[in-house]
């Protein structure tokens, strides 16, 4: 039986700029009243000190734009986006777009049909017989559950998949406001854009994806919201997110390291998604982690930000230049959902 290995990424990213710029010339007003000087300190605490927009705020402030007029733009900045992700992650791994089996798209920050699984297809040159899925609203583990599909087709079909993430959270700055919400400022502070790419193929040289697993909590799930409105999409963030994850994060990787004859001290790569500072403290605490094992995560979330679905396969692809030989990735979103995955090298 073939056992799927990711052997190529490919990342894609447009335009940074710094944490500093982005309050002075945009949201040191878009925030007012009381408002600002909260926001201000998130902003300065959020651990971000770089992250990108396809479409920036410094040049063009769509806070008030509506959905529909969100949703077109997405289409034409997101296109070209994935396109260089995927051929990035088809050069790594020595294929043509045409040798794709199951192509499988996340997004949870743009929808139309046809949609980016469709037009990449096209423009890449895939094959008719290519299967695709594309996987939306899942937010920022989506990468795992898509990494998992992958890897089944490449079991059960023995030919390559590839899973490309996509995000462009800049569309969806909100309406200013003096009212103190702060779970706006804390996504505003935190979110960015980014489009990546992974080639799972049946053997090779690479990583080898053991297993797949995930726990939800649905007495929680409210705590992580994503809602279609009429002026973009609205992230609802609770503060006790972390206390939630602290409940399940070392089960969930306790058991899954378990069943594969391993433990924590045999881990020497952690993929963690930044969903904030606290986020990343909680896990280093419960799982008691040495205090470089999250470095990756860390400086992600610092140079990088907190880019939803793409983010996990980030610092995946920053981590895989250190060569560790086994990786556990997770993220975590709506639901509220833990997931984890467990790399082992294949060389």
């Amino acid at each position: 039986m073939p056992v799927p290995v990711i052997a190529g990424l490919g990342v894609a990213q447009p335009p940074s700029a710094s944490q500093d710029e982005l309050w002075e010339g945009f949201f040191s007003r878009h925030f007012s009243g009381t408002t600002r000087s909260l926001a201000q300190r998130i902003f300065a605490n959020s651990g971000v000190t770089r992250r990108q927009a396809a479409v920036n705020p410094l040049l063009e402030d769509v806070s008030d734009w509506p959905t529909e007029r969100r949703m077109r733009r997405y289409q034409v900045e997101a296109l070209p986006l994935g396109k260089e992700a995927v051929g990035r992650a088809l050069t790594a791994a020595g294929l043509a777009a045409g040798d794709i089996g199951l192509f499988i798209v996340c997004s949870c920050t743009g929808y139309a049909t046809p949609g980016l699984d469709i037009l990449l297809a096209r423009d890449l040159g895939m094959a008719p017989d290519t299967q695709r899925m594309f996987v939306g609203h899942m937010g920022c583990y989506a990468a795992l559950p898509g990494l998992g599909a992958a890897s089944d087709f490449v079991t059960a079909r023995g030919r390559p998949a590839l899973l490309l993430c996509a995000e462009l959270t800049s569309l969806h700055i909100q309406p200013a406001s003096a009212r103190v919400d702060t779970q706006q400022i804390v996504s505003h502070a935190l979110f960015s854009d980014a489009a990546v790419a992974a080639v799972v193929v049946p053997d090779g040289r690479g990583y080898a994806l053991s297993e797949v697993t995930a726990v939800t909590d649905t007495s929680t799930a409210d705590h992580m919201t994503w809602d279609v409105t009429d002026v973009g999409f609205r992230m609802g963030l609770s503060s006790k997110v972390p206390q939630v994850l602290s409940r399940h994060v070392s089960a969930l990787v306790d058991d899954l390291l378990a069943r594969h004859g391993t433990t924590r001290s045999e881990v020497d790569g952690w993929a963690v998604h930044p969903g904030g500072p606290r986020i990343l403290n909680v896990v280093e605490r419960e799982l008691a982690l040495p205090p470089q094992a999250l470095a990756a995560s860390r400086a992600t979330l610092d140079e990088q930000g907190n880019c939803s679905s793409p983010t996990v396969l980030l610092i995946m692809d920053r981590l895989a230049r250190a060569a560790p030989r086994r990786i556990v990735m997770m993220a975590f979103g709506p639901g509220l959902t833990l997931y984890a995955a467990l790399l082992d090298r294949q060389d």
